[in-house]
């Protein structure tokens, strides 16, 4: 067997995978909701309801534990890397987040009075915590349904 169809037929990564592409599908839905247009870029574009990210990672988490225990070794590994991916896409890249809001509207400010290319940095970068703890637990229902 090759490099490929080993990580094709892992269970721990099938888990992954499906709760990251739920995860990503349902941002379409949840942004039609509250902003009334639907946009495809939500499909792979980062922030948004619910944290891709934290569905990704708990749910490899979470198969990790079912499958190899929750005493293993690769369980508390599988855990601190799912904590760090988590705090990073609640605290850091929500912080990203915010700067380029503010910064966005500086640069819409300065290019009213002077001749620059306008370019916008990206806004929606990180997830609130809410949209963390919903990636997560959809993370960790896909792992007890899959496994």
């Amino acid at each position: 067997m090759n490099f490929f169809e080993g990580i094709i037929i892992n269970p721990a990564f099938q888990v992954a995978f499906c709760a990251w592409l739920i995860a990503q599908i349902l941002k379409v839905f949840t942004n039609l909701y509250k902003y009334k247009k639907l946009d495809l870029y939500r499909l792979i574009g980062s922030g948004g309801m619910p944290s891709s990210h934290s569905s990704f990672v708990m749910g490899l988490s979470t198969a990790v534990g079912l499958i190899d225990g929750w005493d293993s070794s690769i369980y508390a590994i599988s855990l601190v890397f799912a904590l760090i991916v988590m705090y990073d896409a609640s605290g850091v890249r929500r912080s990203v987040g915010k700067q380029a809001i503010i910064i966005n509207h500086i640069i819409t400010d300065f290019y009213k009075t002077h001749q620059i290319k306008e370019e916008k940095l990206k806004e929606l970068v990180g997830h609130t915590p809410f949209e963390v703890f919903a990636g997560a637990i959809l993370g960790i229902i896909f792992a007890n349904l899959m496994i």
